[in-house]
């Protein structure tokens, strides 16, 4: 098949923690990372940095709202916003009043292949 389709909801995603859903295993992705986070109001995610792999992240947010610490950085993030994260900075997220649900999406540093612009 060329394409795996899968609802938000569906019973292969496997969930850790109650807020991760591990969706890049679910689909069958093996070019790159790819999660949803699902975090309540006022929660507060692990600090962390992905040098030891040296990953880089971006994150787009899809619902809610809250912030990402990125070092020393407060950002406001929510739907509509990306946020690309190197592998040795330190990142933590924290969800606002209103819950906040994003994608996180990640690669090894120089993994891009492909077509210019895609």
């Amino acid at each position: 098949m060329g394409y795996t389709l899968l609802d938000g909801s569906d019973p292969s995603i496997e969930v850790f923690m109650g807020v991760f859903h591990k969706v890049r295993v679910a689909l069958g992705v093996t070019a790159f990372g790819i999660n949803e986070i699902r975090l309540p109001p006022g929660a507060q995610g692990r600090g962390h940095d992905e040098e030891e792999y040296a990953e880089e992240e971006v994150y787009v947010g899809l619902a809610g709202g809250g912030t990402f610490t990125v070092d020393d950085d407060v950002l406001e993030f929510g739907p509509g916003k990306y946020l690309r994260v190197d592998p040795r900075s330190r990142r933590v997220v924290e969800a606002g009043p209103d819950g906040l649900t994003f994608l996180a999406i990640g690669a090894p540093v120089g993994s891009r292949r492909g077509r210019p612009g895609l």
